[in-house]
Order: C-alpha cells, then structure tokens, then sequence
C-alpha cells in the first residue's frame, strides 16, 4: 500500500507540474489527445517515470520530447491510408511471432531498407504507425526487436534510421523494449554498431543481443524463425493485407495462449456440453523495468 500511495504521489507531482511548466509556453507543440491522457492514464505516466528511475524532471523533460515528436509525426492520426502503399510492399518494418518469453517481434529486414533521404520522414512515420498500433492493442506489453541483418551491405545500413527506432523505445514508448536481438551483423558494421550500444546506455547495454544461426534460438523459438535463422517459421510477407492484424492475444512463457477464434471455438463446445474444463493459460511475464539513458 505504502509503494502504491508513493506512485500515486509521483504520478500526481508529475502531472501537475506538466501543467504548470510546459503546457502553458508549449501548448501549440502538443495534441490535446495527449494531454487529456496524460492526466487519465495513471500506467502511461509511471511508465515515463520507471524509465527515468523515478527523476520528476527528467520525467518531464522525457514526456515533453515524446510529446513534440508524436505531434510532428501526427500519431495519433497515422494510419495505413495515410502512408504510401510502397511503405507496406517493401516489407521492411512488420510485426510477427513471439519470443521464448511471449513479447510480440518488431521485425526490420535490413536488406529491404535502402538509405534515401527523400522517403527518411515517410519510413520514419510507417516506424510509429506500427509501434502505436501495437500501443493501443497491448496496452504496456514489452515488444523484442529483431535486426535481421542477413544478406545486408553498406548500401543497406542507416545509421539514422537505426538511431530513430532505439530512440523510440528511449524517448517515446517508454518501458516497451524487452530486448534487440540483432542477427547476423557483418564484420564490417562492427564499429558502426558500437555506436548503437553508446546510444543505448549503460543500464541497457546488456538487452542488446548479437546472435547467429547457432544461438538465436536462445531468444526465439524455431517456429517463430524464417528458415535462413534455422527456424520452421512458414510465414512469408506480403501485402495486402496487413499482417497480424489479430495480434492482440494473452502472453504465456512461450508465446500467444490462444487466438480469438480458438477461444470461441472453446467457449462453444462448453456451452454445448455444459461444462466448465480448467483453464491452462498461464499469466504473461512481468514488464522489465529499464532504463534507457
């Protein structure tokens, strides 16, 4: 009880003092959306708060970013109409499958990127149209990112583009990383790659994973691997439609309980037969509480 009086504290502290400090010089920089939510949902801002280790003013500082970036990118108007149809055809950027500990994968297939400054802001925006999509469905859920970087050159890597989506997790959907799995990294992006542990911070450090063939499967399990991970995964992008447009299920330790028409399927054979089986669904895992600096 005395941890939760001291989060509604927090909460409170936080709130007003965005009230008072920001809004009033900074109003024409935010949406209204998201300050009326700001003051609603008690989980969004103690998530901007366990992301700065309980710090009322980087708290602040960390909420008035988000809040200038989500509307400069109109987040909470992006949607699939909004952005070009070649943004979805590349299939660069999708989420599918699940790790070993049940967080969704944000999967980005670096050989299909093609640094360009002329579409950066467009593919910046298909970026935030998937993180918030996945906001508004799972509600706080932890996400795990997969670099895929097999088969990728120089031609491929963006380090701004790469910088954009830790920062993110950084800065913009705070306490949503489970981890960054990167596969394959080429021996020649090596030094460039040292710069996205600095951008990550020391306290995160140790989510960044660099896997091959032989250990991936540490992370993730074979069925949610395409085949060139050593994986049995059988699913193959295309579009349209958009993919896992049903995702929002239960977390067990390895992966989605049910879908939505298995459980309907369930509760209709119970309602034929008049009976009330155990259910197996296991609780999802903890949200891991770390900081990104």
């Amino acid at each position: 009880m005395a941890e939760q009086d001291n989060r509604a504290v927090l909460i409170n502290e936080t709130r007003q003092r965005f009230e008072t400090e920001y809004v009033p010089a900074k109003s024409d920089k935010y949406d209204s959306r998201d300050l009326e939510r700001l003051q609603q949902d008690d989980s969004w801002v103690d998530n901007f708060l366990i992301w700065r280790h309980d710090s009322v003013d980087e708290t602040l500082k960390m909420i008035d970013e988000s809040f200038q970036w989500r509307k400069e990118y109109a987040v909470h108007d992006l949607t699939e109409s909004s952005l070009p149809k070649w943004l979805f055809e590349v299939g660069a950027l999708y989420l599918h499958g699940y790790d070993k500990e049940g967080h969704k994968i944000f999967w980005f297939k670096v050989k299909l990127h093609t640094k360009d400054a002329k579409t950066q802001f467009e593919k910046k925006k298909l970026v935030a149209f998937w993180l918030e999509r996945y906001a508004r469905r799972e509600h706080g859920k932890p996400l795990t990112v997969v670099f895929d970087m097999a088969e990728t050159g120089l031609s491929n890597m963006d380090l701004d583009f790469v910088r954009y989506i830790i920062g993110c997790f950084k800065v913009y959907y705070p306490n949503y990383l489970s981890k960054i799995v990167i596969f394959e990294l080429p021996w020649i992006m090596n030094a460039a790659f040292k710069l996205v542990k600095s951008w990550l911070g020391p306290d995160a450090v140790g989510f960044l994973k660099t896997v091959n063939k032989n250990d991936i499967q540490e992370y993730i399990s074979a069925e949610y691997l395409p085949p060139h991970m050593g994986g049995t995964d059988t699913f193959k992008y295309y579009y349209p439609p958009l993919v896992d447009d049903d995702f929002q299920t239960p977390l067990c330790e390895n992966g989605p309980i049910a879908s939505e028409d298995e459980t309907e399927s369930k509760e209709e054979i119970d309602m034929e037969n008049k009976e009330n089986p155990d259910s197996n669904e296991e609780p999802g895992p903890s949200s891991k509480k770390v900081s990104l600096k």
